[in-house]
């Protein structure tokens, strides 16, 4: 499914996405959205206005309100997500680059203390499933290596769209920890980590998971 993009379900969040690019101003000031390509494959970066790392969907937010001079489309919308995909796709293929920015290390740090660290009920760290046992199976499900090489992606278990950071909230949930609120500095360090985990994969935006 996602090979083909015929097939892929994530292609139509991508197509409302060229819809809200031209309709709520986007190519007004970047201009046609290809010239978007290497931008996803370069996120998180450096945020001046927060102090820290900011991932794709915080920019775009960050641009819609400062420069477009409109309420920033919720984080998970529809319109977010679709957003956040056209420009991914844009740089489907191109290898993870993380940018190589020392103000950022507290963050890749941090973000690496959290993946590490054991949470909630289960007292499970991410590091635990998707380092120690990847391959394997939990409840009949494989264990992926966690590379977050595809969002947002579509998930045949959710039948819709979904960023990074629902995915992580759901794994917190699952192992009975309370999940960050959306936008979360948490979530960004922990991004930010994988990311550079995952540099020189090629990014496949919008993937298709189970």
């Amino acid at each position: 499914m996602q090979r083909d993009d015929s097939a892929n379900p994530g292609m139509l969040w991508v197509e409302e996405g060229r819809a809200l690019w031209d309709s709520t101003g986007c190519a007004s000031c970047h201009g046609d959205v290809a010239r978007m390509r290497g931008v996803a494959a370069r996120y998180p970066a450096w945020d001046a206005a927060s102090g820290g790392p900011t991932d794709l969907a915080g920019r775009i937010a960050q641009c819609q309100e400062a420069r477009q001079h409109r309420t920033p489309f919720p984080r998970e919308s529809a319109e977010a997500l679709a957003l956040a995909a056209v420009i991914g796709l844009q740089s489907r293929g191109m290898p993870i680059s993380p940018p190589e920015d020392p103000r950022l290390a507290p963050a890749l740090a941090r973000g690496e203390a959290l993946y590490r660290e054991r949470r909630g009920q289960l007292d499970l760290s991410c590091a635990q499933c998707h380092d120690a046992n990847a391959g394997r199976h939990l409840a009949g499900s494989p264990i992926p290596e966690a590379h977050p090489t595809g969002y947002p992606l579509y998930r045949l278990e959710w039948q819709g769209m979904g960023s990074l950071q629902r995915r992580l909230r759901n794994c917190m949930a699952g192992v009975r920890s309370e999940p960050y609120a959306y936008g979360a500095p948490e979530y960004a360090a922990i991004e930010l980590f994988l990311m550079r985990r995952a540099a020189g994969m090629p990014l496949e935006t919008p993937a298709v998971r189970p």
